[in-house]
């Protein structure tokens, strides 16, 4: 351990159980120092492990609907309360498509689905940010991290109306970045993660082929969990304080690739199979 976080202060919201990015960066970040509370609805705190998680951080574990603005600030009065001051950094790990667990195609919609998406998904951001900002609840020089994915820049089969939302969750940090930034030197950025096998990603159709897909297309391969939970605590550090309104890939180079030679030779063997079938 590197004390990266000793002496500072944070919220993670989104950790549901030990599969779950948020829970990695909790354990992470208790770890290297931080003391911190932990954030969830009071469904998935009766359904999830995150008293388990808090019993083991020393966290206090306070319910919350992200949706909701008056729930939102009483995690941040809390927040500050228990923890003895302002908060130096704060993980968004939420997000949530009905339309994607009913399988509704993206040409057959359900609206009301697509609005809860948006709200839970990426709004839930911006109200995290905009209670922080009204009650000047982080210290100078913190740090918000949301995490993302390629689907916000790229068409991902399945992946559907949760696309939609992590666009419009990249622009929130830029936006709120540029005032953040120019107020009180605190920078918000997105992390894009590898597809990973979370509670919630197991619910994207298709997420087995897609993440050996990924992993074959990646030069360093997908990346973990607890990788991730090792970018964002480097993020909340001291070491990135020149690092705001950013979307940082942490995807192994997926993200940079248009053909990779396994792929290629997959391709091929693909079009042989076929030119033997047209054959017999």
């Amino acid at each position: 351990m590197y004390n990266l976080l000793k002496g500072k202060r944070g919220i993670i919201f989104g950790a549901l159980d030990n599969k779950s990015i948020a829970w990695k960066v909790a354990e992470r970040a208790h770890e290297e120092g931080a003391i911190f509370t932990l954030s969830n609805t009071m469904a998935a705190i009766r359904f999830g492990q995150i008293d388990e998680l808090g019993e083991k951080c020393g966290a206090e574990v306070i319910a919350a609907d992200a949706t909701s603005v008056k729930d939102i600030e009483h995690v941040f009065e809390r927040s500050i309360e228990v923890l003895g001051g302002k908060i130096d950094f704060v993980l968004h790990s939420i997000g949530m498509s009905l339309n994607v667990r009913k399988k509704r195609l993206y040409n057959d919609l359900d609206y009301n689905f697509l609005n809860k998406t948006l709200d839970i998904s990426a709004i839930s951001f911006h109200k995290v940010l905009q209670v922080a900002h009204k009650k000047d609840a982080l210290n100078k020089w913190g740090s918000v991290i949301a995490l993302s994915y390629i689907a916000a820049q790229r068409t991902l089969y399945g992946y559907n109306d949760m696309a939609d939302a992590k666009s419009l969750l990249e622009s929130i940090a830029r936006s709120f970045g540029y005032i953040y930034g120019r107020e009180s030197k605190i920078r918000i950025n997105t992390i894009s993660q590898s597809p990973t096998p979370t509670t919630a990603g197991s619910g994207v159709k298709g997420i087995d082929g897609l993440m050996d897909y990924s992993e074959r297309m990646s030069p360093l391969g997908n990346a973990t969990a607890d990788e991730c939970a090792d970018y964002c605590i480097v993020m909340f550090s001291d070491l990135t304080k020149k690092v705001t309104m950013q979307n940082l890939f942490h995807d192994g180079g997926f993200s940079s690739m248009g053909m990779s030679l396994r792929a290629m030779d997959m391709y091929n063997k693909s079009l042989e199979n076929d030119e033997i079938n047209e054959i017999e």
